[in-house]
């Protein structure tokens, strides 16, 4: 059985990778979990699956749960307690589902100590890029993507060797206004962009979702992931089609099926192997058609080329500062149109410098909030 540790397993995505896990009983035994602050939640989780050792990352949560631990079940306490987790020597595999740029110490320490990650945080590759491929250089760790259309690329690329991928195409379901023009997108309100048509997701998810720039991030992360520079992005209504290779010869290799994010997260659990799953078989016939529109003028998407052409700083500018503006959207700061704004002028003004350390992201990530807010004035 695979050992594994759920790292974020109280939130959506580790919620959804132990459904994964009780649902292929005798493929893996949960070594670790982990949360934030939700320790009723995790207990409960580790009493049910028998976990070895449970994380908090809020210290004060965890002093206050050590008596309701599950026997034999030891606690990681604080800010380093993912990382610590992430680094378990008897561990096979670690599922990181942190959230945003908090991810990023965990994933390092993991690869650091030579594990395979299944990765559901696109902030920590898109921000710790450098770092992440000097880990895997030096200690021999690999990532498996969890993403669903960085996990469809990564399906389809086992049908072929590297030198013969001619192009990636990214699907996108493309939100609730990929259709208006940008004197509309001015009306949006925050509970417009938050109804997506197809996904039910967390509200900074369904803001990137609606201005694309969820798509720009996946463009970042496919290139550095895959190590590809032709990335297409296509729009895909009906979110069947999780995204497309192809290769030399003309032949496209795509891989279908219904939006549901266990399937990606088993992909990464069983890899190499496939095995039984629990998602709705997808019906071809009660699709009825699939349709496929251009979506590479996008402004999200023209600001990620962009950045991943301007070296190893803009890509974390272009995060960090979309980041910040989606927050001053939420709380009615800026115009949704504004967002692109934003991202924009902190392109455009945020210093460059070397990433060498986690002190330097940190730095870049300050000062593209810091100019994404000075252009409305919100610093």
């Amino acid at each position: 059985m695979k050992k594994i540790v759920v790292l974020g397993s109280t939130g959506s995505i580790g919620g959804q990778a132990m459904q994964v896990i009780k649902a292929n009983p005798g493929q893996f035994r949960v070594l670790a979990l982990s949360a934030g602050s939700n320790a009723r939640l995790l207990l409960d989780q580790a009493a049910r699956f028998g976990a070895r050792y449970v994380g908090l990352a809020d210290e004060a949560v965890a002093k206050a749960c050590e008596s309701a631990l599950p026997p034999g079940c030891g606690l990681f306490a604080g800010a380093n307690a993912n990382e610590a987790l992430a680094a378990l020597p008897e561990a096979d595999i670690v599922l990181n589902s942190i959230a945003g740029i908090q991810g990023l110490p965990a994933l390092l320490a993991a690869l650091n100590a030579g594990k395979t990650v299944a990765l559901a945080n696109k902030e920590s590759i898109i921000c710790g890029n450098k770092l992440v491929k000097e880990a895997i250089r030096a200690h021999g760790g690999s990532i498996l993507p969890v993403d669903s259309e960085h996990s469809a690329i990564f399906q389809c690329l086992q049908r072929g060797a590297k030198s013969e991928v001619a192009a990636l195409h990214l699907t996108a379901s493309g939100g609730p206004f990929w259709r208006m023009d940008e004197t509309a997108l001015c009306n949006v309100t925050v509970a417009d962009a938050l109804r997506h048509p197809v996904w039910r997701m967390g509200k900074n998810i369904s803001i990137d979702s609606a201005t694309l720039m969820n798509k720009g991030l996946e463009v970042i992360e496919a290139q550095y992931l895959f190590d590809v520079d032709k990335i297409e992005v296509l729009i895909h209504p009906q979110s069947i089609v999780h995204s497309l290779v192809e290769y030399i010869d003309g032949a496209v290799i795509a891989q279908l099926s219904v939006p549901d994010m266990r399937l990606a997260i088993q992909y990464a659990l069983t890899y190499p192997a496939r095995a039984p799953g629990e998602i709705k078989r997808l019906s071809l016939p009660e699709v009825g058609r699939l349709q496929f529109y251009n979506g590479n003028d996008f402004p999200a998407i023209r600001l990620a080329r962009e950045a991943l052409l301007g070296g190893e700083c803009l890509p974390i500018v272009y995060c960090a500062a979309n980041g910040k503006a989606v927050e001053l959207f939420l709380e009615g700061k800026i115009s949704f149109a504004d967002i692109i704004r934003s991202v924009t002028h902190a392109m455009q003004n945020t210093p460059h410098i070397r990433i060498h350390a986690l002190a330097d992201i940190e730095f870049v990530m300050r000062e593209a909030r810091r100019h994404a807010a000075a252009y409305f004035g919100q610093a």
